[in-house]
């Protein structure tokens, strides 16, 4: 399973267009963070390995728009099947499904990047391994630096956001368990947001890792294409004239030209 290096740019385009759409007032900050790390974010997999979901470039992008578009649809079949709604709203939700996995980009500055190509072709053939985790960082659960990014980078964020990040994975993590197994009323979850994120996540993994089971055509990085150069340079630039959306950084360029040149 791959992208094509169009998939990439439009997916990056949409993601950068509904970030300022559906989050105005956290528009400024998120952009600061957007534009000092969108190559790595733009290109980056969701995982490292092939059977778990989009271990491929851009496969980040499109799991996290995936997730989105999962939980509103989640959303409103809790509602019409008469769940109580009330205690969170629908951009809260978004917001946590647009940002749960925003941990696995590591941490900032130029070499802190997560996920690393596998240089064991071994590994990549017979464990499906196509990237692995890089060595110079600290250990650090996904959500936990998710929260620590955002709030780094001066991001506001409500405690039912917090939560719905934090314990996203549900009971894959032990240390949620405090959260899902409550021994007490006051103690349960006052709201069904988390929950609704947690499946909404896991749907768009299942559905990703359906894709694989299909496609055995998995790459680290996407290959040429016949479009031509000329035509993603524009693209770019189109991104970068939309005043709805900060500008790419110019090294985005290179690296698509590096990448997919002709």
């Amino acid at each position: 399973m791959k992208l094509t290096e169009q998939q990439i740019l439009d997916n990056w385009e949409t993601f950068r267009k509904n970030i300022n759409t559906l989050f105005p007032e956290k528009s400024d900050a998120l952009n600061v963070l957007y534009d000092e790390m969108s190559e790595r974010i733009c290109m980056m997999p969701a995982s490292g390995v092939e059977y778990y979901h989009n271990a491929f470039a851009g496969g980040y992008v499109d799991h996290v728009l995936r997730v989105a578009k999962c939980a509103e649809t989640l959303y409103n079949t809790w509602k019409s099947m008469g769940a109580d709604m009330s205690g969170y709203t629908l951009n809260e939700l978004l917001f946590a499904a647009y940002h749960h996995d925003l941990g696995k980009v590591g941490f900032p500055g130029e070499g802190n990047e997560n996920y690393i190509p596998n240089d064991s072709e071994w590994h990549r053939k017979n464990q499906g391994k196509i990237y692995t985790h890089n060595p110079k960082l600290p250990f650090s659960l996904v959500p936990d630096l998710s929260i620590y990014l955002l709030q780094s980078y001066n991001v506001p964020i409500s405690w039912n956001e917090f939560l719905a990040i934090r314990i996203h994975d549900g009971m894959y993590d032990d240390a949620n368990k405090a959260y899902f197994l409550s021994r007490s009323k006051d103690a349960k979850l006052r709201t069904n947001m988390q929950v609704i994120l947690h499946h909404a996540d896991h749907m768009a993994a299942m559905i990703e890792y359906d894709k694989v089971k299909t496609d055995t055509n998995i790459s680290v990085t996407p290959t040429n294409t016949s479009i031509s150069k000329k035509h993603r340079l524009q693209k770019l630039e189109s991104v970068a004239s939309n005043p709805a959306q900060p500008a790419p950084d110019k090294d985005l360029t290179s690296m698509f030209t590096e990448l997919f040149g002709d």
